[in-house]
């Protein structure tokens, strides 16, 4: 009972942390951030902002104001005034031989407890930090990403469900509610420069996993949750007239609403402000609207892609936020069942009936704007020029995954978009991300592991069975192999030739890794160790 009490009073704790929205790092540090980030005194610019000051911000401040200039050593005086962030889990040498042992030795590794109160609203309290407190552990995806992030987290939980950690899953749905509930929506990390944003909506989906282990009343406890989640998702919604936009919600000409990426921050990201500076300023283009489309991106997951090239080639011709992406209204059609789900278990018909109708118009809307006759494949849809993308991606399979549609129906489509990805994606190591080669991250000759078992349960849903089992064994090998070669599992892999590293982005690859382990775990168990 006093444990119990206990958590209450820190959960109240940090909502009255909070109740201010917090001071970001350009905002503590100003000049000095701009500085640090743009003589780029650490390879990766996510490094600074996650330092921990050693001393007041304000008292480092005025320091910096009497000392800067050309003699200023600027690493020395941050090294001196800050803690560098560390990664424990480089620490971790890999004695399993067994892949399966070797990932639930990892959860360990990559489990945070629950955090203390170290968040400063306005950044001048000593050893305020970036990081958003948490009441309930977690698990973090490795390397740099030293926090919980959203549709990471989904990926991980197929795997920890394999691995019986049902607790763990349970605290990381609890936590996403929790942020929900005090911000409004699930930031794309628990991380004051991520507030800005979120991620792909995979809440819905982390509940259902819950609820299989738990039964349905699990839908019932996250019934406000789901619901605030959509409101900050649909937000601004009742006030478009047809073919206005704003946020994250476009009414086309029709009537039809649908959502799209947006980061509501138009400044460069502050974990890549150098690389977003350069960026924009490469391009030509409007500054503001350059930061907008790079910060959408980001909230799509999908960060960088020729799925957001006008020209398909170039980082400088982005455009997210002209697009209707089929994925995130894929979630989006999820997320409205499952809150149907929720009144349903409570017995509340009206809101149940509301949200299925609300299920029904936006798949009807995913049929007509996203599914592409010419490619014979789901595609994204930009509103701007009114017309279907062109390139084909595993997003293109989220449909496969939540519609809940005549079997028949769905078989037929999927029949017709496996030989798509037969033709366009599939690759010696699984499905690469897209078919061009840009030298982002997210295209070939990179595969992740959300986008295959995306693609494989889609597939395997709608009775393309064999083709979703060679995929996985695909992948499956690829990993096992480079785990074998190295001792470690990668964020991304190169699929195209399975010896090389995958490359690309804007850091270097990471090891650890959160849902290549996750993803891993639940082929294994489903399919078996390939041959």
């Amino acid at each position: 009972m006093k444990k119990t009490i206990g958590l209450f009073s820190l959960i109240g704790y940090l909502l009255a942390a909070v109740a201010q929205s917090p001071a970001t790092p350009d905002k503590i540090y100003g000049d000095l951030f701009h500085q640090v980030q743009m003589s780029k005194i650490f390879p990766d610019g996510k490094t600074f902002v996650d330092c921990i000051p050693k001393r007041a911000p304000k008292d480092i401040m005025y320091d910096y104001g009497l000392r800067k200039g050309p003699q200023l050593d600027l690493k020395k005086f941050v090294e001196e005034n800050f803690e560098l962030p560390h990664t424990p889990q480089i620490n971790y040498v890999t004695r399993e031989k067994d892949v399966v042992m070797h990932i639930k030795n990892l959860w360990g590794v990559l489990r945070r407890q629950p955090d203390s109160v170290t968040i400063s609203p306005t950044g001048s309290g000593q050893g305020a930090t970036s990081l958003l407190p948490l009441p309930y552990p977690y698990i973090v995806p490795g390397g740099r990403f030293r926090e919980i992030y959203y549709w990471d987290s989904y990926f991980t939980m197929l795997g920890l469900k394999e691995s019986g950690e049902t607790a763990m899953i349970e605290n990381m749905v609890k936590n996403f509610a929790y942020l929900i509930e005090t911000y409004g929506h699930i930031p794309n990390g628990n991380r004051t420069y991520y507030l800005s944003r979120s991620q792909p909506p995979f809440f819905a989906l982390m509940v259902e996993l819950l609820a299989e282990v738990k039964g349905d009343s699990i839908y019932a406890d996250f019934l406000p949750a789901l619901q605030k989640e959509y409101s900050f998702w649909m937000e601004g919604a009742d006030k478009l007239a047809p073919g206005q936009f704003a946020k994250r919600v476009v009414k086309l000409p029709n009537g039809t609403v649908m959502n799209r990426y947006w980061d509501d921050n138009p400044a460069p990201r502050q974990e890549s402000y150098r690389e977003d500076v350069e960026t924009a300023e490469r391009s030509k283009r409007n500054k503001t609207e350059m930061y907008q489309h790079l910060r959408a991106g980001a909230e799509s997951g999908i960060d960088f892609s020729s799925r957001w090239f006008a020209d398909k080639k170039s980082l400088a011709t982005i455009q997210t936020t002209h697009y209707i992406p089929v994925d995130l209204n894929a979630l989006l059609y999820k997320l409205e069942l499952v809150i149907a789900k929720g009144a349903m278990v409570k017995h509340d018909d009206s809101t149940a009936s509301l949200f299925r109708k609300k299920s029904d118009r936006r798949l009807a809307a995913i049929d007509k704007f996203c599914w592409s006759r010419t490619l014979n494949f789901y595609t994204d849809y930009n509103f701007r020029t009114r017309k279907q993308s062109t390139i084909v991606s595993p997003a293109g399979m989220y449909p496969f995954c939540v519609f809940t549609k005549k079997p028949d129906y769905m078989s037929l489509l999927a029949r017709r978009a496996g030989e798509v990805i037969k033709e366009k994606l599939l690759k010696d190591g699984g499905v690469t991300t897209t078919a061009n080669t840009t030298g982002e991250q997210w295209d070939a000759p990179n595969g992740w592991a959300p986008l295959q078992w995306m693609t494989i349960w889609g597939l395997d849903r709608s009775g393309q069975r064999e083709l979703a089992r060679d995929i996985a064994d695909r992948w499956m090998k690829l990993n096992i192999d480079v785990f074998q070669r190295t001792g470690k599992l990668m964020e991304k892999y190169n699929v195209v030739d399975t010896k090389l590293e995958a490359g690309g982005g804007e850091y270097a690859g990471q090891d650890g890794f959160g849902w290549t382990n996750g993803v891993l775990l639940k082929l294994i168990s489903k399919y078996g160790l390939p041959k």
